[in-house]
């Protein structure tokens, strides 16, 4: 299917997004390790002096350009095409990591990022068109069909059923409490943000929409959603591991916001059977990479520590040859960091 404008601005700004968000994520763990081979204290046991560190700043305004970016590609492209883009710029990072910081990418993990390409190709190509819009009153309505109200309904009564019922009971237990809750939110969180996106976009191009209740009401909606999500997104990482908790939401949020976007803003309406296949497809094959690239990471982590083969860090393996426990012990915490980080750009967009 051939892109509109729209589409093509879109999928350029995810493109950039991810570019961006990924390089960020090299930069500043650079900064980390300058900071902390300066001062002695890594960021992972209370270090600040990162915080002096100028190539720290710059990986910052780096993923916050990224993430700008990601938030503009909303308002011009379905959450179809965008939602599942977000998975490259884990593959950048990864990519950038073997060969700036040396962080060995098995080659399990290359296949995984073929297949995130791969399928996110297949996305793009058949990928639904962005339906004009004329007013922010186009988007409530929309937002208050029965159709999307049941859906936001299901999912406030499953937040609060899990918040309220299986927190106590299992939250530090079943990795699916903590992440369900920010899954859910954050499908919401990407239908308020297309629209607050949208209605910026208008009222740059001259037709104002924050006359509108309905706007402000969108940006209640997404200051909501994101504060619950990055809180239980922080409970899950500090109660499960990182490379569990991180492909699991990924898969959880990528496919909520999809069928929320299917749901409100009828992505597929104007689309045949086999391009919805096809996307569905190439959707699994993302999750499948994302997955496979995850797996890998933590395979890594725990052969290098077993001794099958010497850590990807060259500074860590001098160490471990040294016997310095206490510094195998920061590198690791170091690394977890570095995985958090990843993570934690999931529930941004």
């Amino acid at each position: 299917m051939g892109f509109s404008k729209d589409n093509l601005k879109g999928f350029l700004l995810a493109l950039l997004s991810s570019g961006f968000i990924g390089a960020s994520f090299i930069i500043k763990k650079k900064g980390l390790q300058r900071a902390a081979a300066a001062s002695g204290v890594r960021a992972g046991y209370g270090g600040y002096s990162y915080l002096l560190e100028p190539l720290w700043w710059l990986g910052l305004i780096t993923m916050v350009v990224g993430e700008v970016a990601n938030f503009i590609a909303y308002a011009f492209a379905p959450a179809v095409l965008v939602t599942p883009l977000g998975a490259l710029s884990i593959i950048i990072s990864a990519v950038l990591a073997h060969f700036i910081l040396k962080e060995r990418l098995h080659w399990l993990g290359v296949l995984g990022c073929v297949m995130c390409i791969s399928g996110s190709v297949i996305i793009v190509i058949h990928a639904p068109q962005e339906h004009p819009i004329n007013n922010v009153l186009e988007i409530w309505s929309m937002a208050t069909q029965p159709a999307f109200m049941l859906y936001v309904g299901s999912v406030i009564v499953l937040v609060f059923i899990l918040i309220f019922h299986f927190v106590p009971r299992c939250g530090q237990t079943n990795v699916l409490v903590f992440t369900g809750i920010c899954s859910l939110m954050g499908s919401l969180s990407v239908m308020s943000v297309k629209a607050l996106g949208t209605a910026l976009k208008l009222t740059f191009e001259g037709k104002n929409q924050l006359i509108y209740p309905e706007t402000w009401f969108f940006m209640l909606v997404v200051t909501t959603c994101v504060i619950t999500q990055m809180n239980y997104l922080n409970k899950a990482l500090d109660t499960f591991n990182t490379a569990v908790v991180s492909p699991i939401y990924y898969v959880m949020f990528t496919t909520l916001a999809i069928i929320a976007s299917v749901i409100m803003f009828k992505d597929w309406d104007d689309q045949s059977g086999g391009a919805i296949i096809s996307e569905i497809c190439g959707f699994i094959v993302v999750l499948s990479g994302t997955i496979l690239l995850h797996s890998t990471k933590e395979f890594e982590r725990s052969s290098s520590f077993r001794g099958s083969y010497m850590s990807v860090s060259p500074s860590l393996s001098a160490r471990l040859c040294s016997g310095n426990g206490d510094s195998l012990k920061h590198d690791e915490n170091e690394e977890e960091s570095y995985s958090e980080e990843i993570s934690l750009r999931q529930e941004l967009y």
